[in-house]
């Protein structure tokens, strides 16, 4: 279902993209839009891994110096059939963690100090689990697709204010002014929107598919509510700083009421552990031979 939500979500974007460019610059107008904001995601996408990474001051980790947890990460995605991804740690009190990389063969999971700290390393296993799942659906290059058609339609919204959009045979405008004002406003929020509704979809299937991955999808049940609860009182300053990343943490590092809410990158988190309660029945058993190492982190 979240496959086909997800199909449904990305169609209206393209319908969205499409409409607005017939209105103000026809075909011509809608290809060019496309052509510069396709360059300017594409070159966000090879470097956005590292430039997220500088952005909350991660640093990579390895064997070496966090062994347990570096062992978890393996353990997870060898019995997943993955790569085995970077891993990173961010110095923040906040417990939360992402993904990101444009594809399996060169991603990074980064988690927080905070994370390590409060969590059970059997959450923190549900947690990495989700990672991995994000990964492995390729969602961040699903989110990448959606920015450069979200950046495109902005930018067509742009055009209007200065072109007023297409003429018609008798040279007028039939936009008029109050059309292109609405039209600047409207079609980027909708765009949004859009985004913001594929980016909620996207957490519920990576909850499904991590907890198929750890093999106990109540860890991660568990770690979503004690993440949250703590978050909302623990704050993350680069976060904060940084607010369009929001959207790749696990849980919503800023502070704000997580309700499924119009504007909301991420699912409301009773939702999301109730559907892991559901699951709890089904996934027994953890991969044979995985069972994540206790303490202390690195």
């Amino acid at each position: 279902m979240g496959y086909v939500r997800t199909g449904i979500l990305m169609a209206v974007m393209t319908a969205l993209f499409l409409g607005v460019g017939a209105l103000i610059g026809g075909q011509d107008g809608a290809v060019i839009a496309l052509v510069v904001a396709a360059g300017m995601n594409l070159f966000t996408y090879w470097n956005s891994d590292k430039a997220v990474l500088s952005m909350h001051g991660a640093r990579e980790v390895d064997a070496r110096s966090a062994p347990d947890l570096h062992a978890m990460v393996r353990g997870l995605a060898e019995g997943a059939g993955m790569p085995v991804p970077k891993l990173y740690l961010i110095e923040t009190d906040q417990p939360n963690a992402f993904a990101t990389g444009r594809n399996p063969q060169n991603a990074a999971v980064a988690v927080t100090r905070g994370l390590l700290r409060n969590l059970t390393p059997e959450e923190v296993a549900g947690v990495v689990a989700h990672e991995l799942a994000h990964i492995r659906n390729r969602d961040t290059l699903l989110m990448t697709v959606t920015a450069t058609f979200a950046g495109a339609i902005s930018m067509l919204a742009n055009f209007a204010f200065f072109f007023g959009g297409s003429s018609n045979e008798e040279g007028e405008r039939p936009m008029g002014i109050v059309g292109t004002l609405a039209l600047m406003i409207l079609a980027p929020l909708a765009a949004g929107l859009v985004q913001m509704a594929i980016s909620r979809s996207r957490e519920y299937e990576a909850d499904r598919i991590g907890a198929e991955i750890c093999g106990r999808p109540m860890w991660l049940a568990s770690a979503l509510g004690k993440i949250e609860g703590l978050a909302q009182r623990i704050d993350n300053v680069r976060a904060e700083r940084n607010p369009a990343s929001a959207h790749m943490f696990i849980i919503n590092p800023l502070h704000v009421l997580g309700h499924d809410r119009l504007f909301a990158t991420h699912p409301n988190t009773a939702n999301r552990i109730a559907a892991l309660r559901a699951m709890a029945g089904e996934v027994r058993q953890a991969p044979a031979g995985f069972a994540p190492r206790r303490g202390p982190w690195s």
